[in-house]
């Protein structure tokens, strides 16, 4: 399983015939009422078409005088067109998210699963792995996928958790309690596992969740339009019904109910709001090719808004993969005596630096690890809050951690801080490493050096994002020295060192407060809490599931650089989003100043100057204002898919000149539309 390989874009040939075929059939499907009475985009337009129908029926039927009596039929069968376009506009991104969806759901998990029948003879049938229950047993073995989380009840293995973790080095994995959990998604190198089945949620499962977009929380655009909407339909019922009123004839009654509902339909936005749909979708799959997956388009329109953006350090920034180098003993400290402690005292510390400290005491030839099997002893698991771990032995309170933590620790023992100390400390932060001191209560034993890995392209990533106008901060755990000297090698703007998961909470929040809006990047399960405060949250691949499920953006191969592909691409959906509203108001603009004049210009010859399209008749410019609110649906799904470039130097997503062009095309295109089709009418007539 890779799960850093770029994703594919939406099926093409016959898939894609599939999918057409699908959102065509759901189109016509949500002609019900009860599905049109939720749709506010299309549902005046959906009224129209009734009342023009039933009053294109009763009018051919009934025994009157009536000129043209197909012509309000005629009208009701191109609103109907508009409808089931708009709504095949909506039913075809939500298609093509449904398959994005299951194109990486099959990339994500294995597809089959060893159940076993009989435990004690490893007799077992081969399933698919979504068929899994909570408490079956599964084998895996060596060069296997584990297909569920669950517990270890027999044998032993190694197991790679890297695409989980990000951890490079295999884990033991056995029927014990500290090593019986494990993870979907994880690879059984070597040897067997029997594991009883804890939930069956799979790798990917949770950025699917985030990435079927069938419903999008509703833009600031898309209210605008809503109010302008619903004030546009009010008004114009009260003048299209004293215009009818003023129209006694009963030849009038069918051009007066024509062009009440003409009017009313031009004004509506009916595809508008599908459109706006399929630009996030297009948005989505764009940031699919950089391997970003989104949650929702609107995580992706204010990511064009950004000013400041914080990055975690460690697993973000880094690799993630700190690890202990050296150790350095305090003046009058043996070697042996340091790094024995330091071994008690990281037993506890499940992290991989811990873990590393650990496998180095072990590699040292000269130390031998102490056996505790026959002493009581107490340990202290390290913790993000605290950052500190230890155990108590004996009377011995082993204590390692951060600088400041355990000289704390130190000083409320009753103990005194070495200046020499303090020397190691500065020296080794001054080079990149992180500091962990050591203490055996009140004594000073001496510090363990971590070294960690910068990612490729940082520096570059935060030159481009400054020029874009936008602030990076650094957050870390580490030392003010360690921190500055990260932070001066990647060129980030500024730095928070020594954050504990509340204050990096904390420093987001207030930055907001400040009228910022505010990105985080981050892998930890100690960033959680700053990914959902922030505006967009963009969560690490390789880093924990509960940062994943507070971030709004998952970058499958874990690269931080991969934000600014997340600004422009959110800038470029705002600039479409912008244009979009921009081109649809225009173009209603363009129809009514061709249609009223010459619709109203019997009852007020005034209004005959302004016909300056010159068209033939009523009858024609009603007609021709309903067949281009139809025939615009195919310019905006265009717009909508190809999106707009927005510019790259600025976080401002469209200059006013190019609004102005989408206004004055919009305005134009139906306006030149409506002749076009008059002048055909009439000559077809």
């Amino acid at each position: 399983m890779n799960a850093t390989a770029p994703l594919e874009n939406p099926p093409t040939g016959a898939r894609s015939r599939l999918i057409i075929g699908s959102a065509l059939r759901d189109a016509l499907a949500q002609l019900a009422p009860r599905k049109q009475f939720q749709n506010s985009a299309t549902f005046g337009v959906y009224v129209g078409s009734i009342v023009a129908t039933i009053g294109g029926l009763v009018m051919a039927s009934a025994a009157i005088d009536v000129p043209h009596p197909g012509f309000l039929l005629t009208v009701a069968a191109w609103l109907w067109l508009s409808v089931v376009l708009s709504n095949f506009v909506g039913a075809l991104a939500e298609e093509w998210a449904q398959a994005r969806a299951a194109a990486l759901r099959s990339v994500g998990g294995p597809l089959h699963a060893k159940r076993l029948l009989d435990p004690g003879r490893k007799e077992y049938r081969l399933v698919d792995a979504d068929t899994l229950r909570r408490g079956d047993l599964v084998l895996v073995e060596a060069n296997d996928v584990i297909p569920a989380d669950g517990t270890v009840v027999d044998g032993v293995a190694s197991v790679s958790e890297a695409a989980i973790t990000g951890e490079s080095a295999p884990v033991l994995r056995a029927a014990a309690p500290d090593l019986a959990s494990v993870r979907c998604g994880t690879h059984v190198l070597s040897d067997w596992l029997v594991v009883r089945v804890r939930s069956r949620e799979g790798f990917f499962d949770p950025m699917i969740s985030v990435s079927q977009i069938t419903r999008r929380s509703r833009s600031s655009t898309e209210v605008a339009l809503s109010m302008l909407l619903v004030t546009a339909t009010v008004a114009l019922l009260l003048g299209s019904a004293q215009y009818s009123q003023s129209r006694g004839a009963a030849a009038d009654s069918v051009l007066a109910l024509s062009a009440q509902i003409a009017l009313l339909v031009c004004i509506i936005p009916s595809a508008t709001r599908a459109c706006e749909f399929a630009i996030g979708m297009s948005s989505v799959a764009r940031l699919m090719r950089a391997n970003v997956i989104a949650s929702l388009g609107g995580a992706l329109e204010a990511a064009a808004t950004i000013d400041v953006l914080v990055l975690d350090k460690t697993g973000t920034i880094t690799r993630g993969d700190r690890r202990a180098v050296a150790f350095w003993a305090a003046a009058g400290i043996a070697d042996h005596d340091l790094k024995e402690a330091a071994h008690l005292a990281s037993l506890a510390d499940r992290t991989p630096e811990g873990r590393s400290i650990v496998a180095l005491v072990a590699q040292t030839r000269d130390s031998k690890p102490r056996n505790l099997s026959a002493e009581p002893a107490t340990f202290h698991e390290f913790s993000a809050q605290t950052r500190i771990s230890g155990a108590d032995v004996g009377d011995r309170k082993l204590r390692k951690g951060a600088a400041d933590a355990v000289r704390r620790f130190v000083q409320e023992a009753g103990g005194d801080w070495p200046s020499a100390v303090n020397e190691i400390v500065e020296r080794v932060a001054r080079s990149g490493a992180t500091p962990l001191v050591v203490a055996d209560g009140r004594r000073v034993l001496g510090v363990i050096e971590l070294l960690d890995v910068v990612k490729a392209g940082i520096r570059e990533h935060c030159e481009a994002l400054r020029r874009m106008g936008i602030r990076t901060i650094m957050v870390t755990g580490d030392n003010p020295l360690t921190a500055a000297t990260i932070a001066a090698e990647i060129g980030v703007d500024d730095v928070l060192a020594e954050a504990t998961p509340d204050r990096k909470c904390e420093f987001i929040r207030q930055c907001q407060k400040e009228g910022h809006r505010v990105a985080m990047c981050g892998d930890g399960t100690n960033d959680a809490p700053a990914l959902a405060q922030a505006d967009v949250a963009v969560a690490m691949n390789s880093g924990s599931k509960m940062a994943k499920k507070a971030g709004n953006l998952v970058a499958l191969d874990s690269d931080p650089t991969k934000f600014i592909v997340i600004v422009e691409t959110g800038q470029r959906m705002r600039a479409t989003l912008r244009s979009l509203a921009t081109f649809s108001l225009a173009a209603d603009m363009g129809k009514y100043f061709a249609i009223i004049p010459v619709v109203f210009g019997a009852t007020y010859p005034a209004l005959n100057v302004l016909n300056v399209a010159k068209l033939t008749s009523p009858r024609s410019a009603i007609a021709s204002g309903v067949i281009v609110t139809a025939v615009v649906v195919g310019p905006l799904l265009l717009l909508a898919v190809l999106g707009v470039k927005a510019q790259r130097n600025s976080a401002s997503s469209l200059s006013r000149s190019r609004l102005l062009l989408f206004g004055l095309v919009g305005m134009m295109l139906p306006w030149a539309g409506i002749k076009v089709i008059d002048v055909c009418l009439n000559a077809w007539r």
